[in-house]
């Protein structure tokens, strides 16, 4: 799988940990930076993470800052993308299983390196169910178009 990743200084270093652990697992990163714990605004490497996955060049993106809700919102606002926010495995299992969420936010201060790779596995690996969900999703996705 294909994954764009981008954080700000505080997500900083669970993003360098959990782009190790994806390539290691095979899958192929892009890297929207930040590339340092020097100060920086999440928006500047959010965005772009989710503007690829958007486009369609990547499957799937991976957020991080030190909460995951900037981020998140910042990711929210490009067309297309469903960023969800998950600090434990169950919110990672069921918003892709109902929301179809095609990005991850997480908070680098909030959750550990062993947390995170347990809520990436889920949401990477997880399908949607669609049926009633689909029908949900699509009225989301439509807010984008009023």
């Amino acid at each position: 799988m294909k994954i764009s990743m981008g954080s700000d200084h505080a997500g900083y270093p669970l993003k360098e940990h959990i782009k190790a652990y994806l390539t290691e697992k095979g899958h192929e990163v892009v890297d929207f930076g930040t590339d340092s714990t020097a100060s920086c605004d999440y928006a500047d490497f959010g965005v772009p993470a989710a503007q690829a996955l958007a486009r369609g060049e990547v499957d799937r993106a991976v957020l991080v800052c030190s909460t995951g809700i900037g981020i998140s919102m910042a990711a929210n606002k490009v067309k297309g993308v469903r960023c969800a926010l998950c600090s434990e495995p169950l919110s990672a299992e069921l918003t892709r299983r109902h929301n179809n969420a095609n990005c991850l936010a997480m908070g680098g201060n909030l959750i550990g390196p062993g947390m995170a790779e347990t809520i990436v596995d889920i949401f990477l690996n997880t399908p949607f169910d669609g049926g009633r969900h689909e029908r949900r999703v699509n009225k989301v996705m439509a807010v984008e178009n009023l």
